[in-house]
């Protein structure tokens, strides 16, 4: 994934943290439309693996 795109994807991360979700679509969304299908692949990968970045939740451990 190009370090832009993860920056992009960072940052709209941090603003969707901070409930601001307008302002994370309109840095996010350009990017990801621009992303061809290997990037797009990488992206869905990161999202995936980077959830709680978005919702600011920590992992609850099961008993």
């Amino acid at each position: 994934m190009r370090p832009s795109t993860l920056r992009a994807l960072k940052r709209a991360a941090e603003l969707t943290r901070q409930n601001r979700l307008t302002e994370a679509v309109l840095i996010a969304e350009p990017v990801i439309l621009a992303a061809d299908s290997y990037e797009g692949n990488e992206i869905l990968r990161w999202l995936a693996d980077h959830v709680t970045d978005f919702t600011g939740e920590t992992a609850k451990e099961t008993p």
